[in-house]
């Protein structure tokens, strides 16, 4: 199965652009980000982030379908 994870703020900065798309077996959301955790050296832990699945906020521990766009989002500051 493939899905496009999508990389916002300091997550795109660390993993160099603002998607990749991944092939994977099974999957939750937090096993993908801890992947893309591992692979980019994401420095925030999920718990500091929001996950979104297909365009609506989601839980971490709901699988992921093939075809799935999931944007995994840091908090941010404004000014």
């Amino acid at each position: 199965m493939q899905a496009r994870l999508l990389y916002f703020a300091s997550l795109r900065d660390a993993a160099g652009g603002e998607h990749e798309d991944v092939t994977f077996e099974q999957a939750t959301l937090a096993a993908l980000y801890e992947q893309a955790r591992a692979r980019h050296g994401f420095a925030l832990p999920r718990e500091r982030l929001r996950v979104a699945r297909n365009g609506a906020f989601a839980h971490w521990d709901e699988a992921v379908a093939d075809g799935d766009e999931i944007a995994f989002i840091p908090p941010v500051s404004g000014g």
